[in-house]
């Protein structure tokens, strides 16, 4: 039977979908947003025709005026680095661009990566699919489909793992049509729903997505992306607690970033931040080799120097798993410390 879901959304001002037509697009209106200088800026903001800006106004509002360095901003805004053509990285760093099916990767043997829609509610900069061809992913119920029918045909898939783009893209008519088809599927036990949208509009986890996931037959785990605890406002508190309180599962996974998250101050933050909103660190990526993210990279040594130093200042419940995806792997690389 579905599992009775009770618990009533926060109300939200805008509807989520108001706020993402609302997003910025244009990097120049986002600098003059957070009151920052054009000048000398040409070549970042020309790096927008490398990978389109788009910045929801909630994300924007929890940025530093004023501050340059803001790793928030650092996170989203266009930067003249992303021309640099760097040796080792690639267009398909994780080898994704054969599809088991349109839009159903099935990199690992119990479960399948689907990849429900194309787009994003925000373009993270270091993005690993920023160069996916999701045109060839039509995100709609036909390619849907053919994906329901592999995997109802094969008995060892146990997960599905709704990603994207962001799969809370989709509408909720949408992903209840979805959730009903795989209710009927015997042989799954879990569904996983990987999202950065409710970090960047709160406003997405309305009382029409809590009666969606009311619909499941299988246990959901939202597993979110937060690299800073800047990004974790009282609207994404808000909204957690009332995930929780609908029974889902509240994972994080973040990415090493840089100048952006790249000290263990700011990790420490980071998980305690995360554990007062009902969240717990679930993986910590090294950067994905992605052609024009480059300049987020931190080694492996001193990712592993950070970590030693999250081991030794943490509870090893607020400890993330540092890890990597390599093309062609069956899981996750889990990386030695090498204490």
């Amino acid at each position: 039977m579905p599992q009775i879901i009770t618990a009533k959304a926060p109300m939200w001002e805008l509807c989520w979908r108001d706020e993402l037509k609302a997003a910025i697009s244009d990097p120049k209106v986002l600098l003059e947003a957070l009151g920052l200088p054009l000048q000398n800026r040409e070549h970042d903001l020309a790096a927008r025709r490398l990978f389109a800006l788009r910045v929801p106004r909630p994300f924007l509002a929890l940025m530093e005026k004023g501050n340059a360095q803001d790793p928030l901003l650092r996170q989203v805004m266009t930067d003249q680095a992303e021309f640099t053509d760097a040796q080792g990285f690639s267009t398909d760093p994780l080898g994704e661009q054969d599809a088991a099916v349109p839009g159903l990767l099935h990199k690992y043997q119990s479960r399948v990566l689907f990849i429900l829609k194309g787009g994003c509610a925000v373009n993270c900069r270091y993005c690993f699919r920023r160069h996916f061809p999701y045109q060839d992913n039509p995100g709609n119920k036909a390619s849907w489909q053919q994906a329901l029918d592999y995997i109802a045909s094969r008995p060892e898939i146990e997960e599905v793992i709704l990603s994207g783009g962001d799969p809370l893209m989709a509408k909720d008519d949408e992903l209840a049509w979805l959730i009903e088809r795989l209710n009927g599927i015997k042989h799954l036990k879990l569904l996983r729903i990987h999202s950065r949208l409710p970090v960047v509009i709160p406003s997405r986890i309305d009382q029409s997505f809590l009666d969606t996931l009311a619909q499941s037959a299988l246990p959901v785990t939202l597993v979110l992306h937060i690299n800073h605890g800047n990004e974790i406002g009282e609207d994404l508190v808000k909204a957690c607690a009332a995930l929780r309180a609908a029974n889902v599962t509240l994972l994080n996974q973040s990415v090493l970033l840089a100048g952006i998250n790249d000290a263990a101050e700011v990790l420490v933050a980071l998980s305690h931040r995360l554990f007062a909103a009902g969240i717990l660190p679930y993986y910590l990526h090294v950067l994905d080799k992605v052609q024009g993210a480059a300049h987020f990279l931190v080694d492996d040594e001193r990712a592993r120097a950070i970590m030693r130093q999250l081991n030794a200042r943490l509870s090893g419940y607020l400890v993330p798993r540092l890890a990597r995806e390599e093309a062609g792997k069956p899981g996750k690389t889990l990386m030695d410390l090498k204490l």
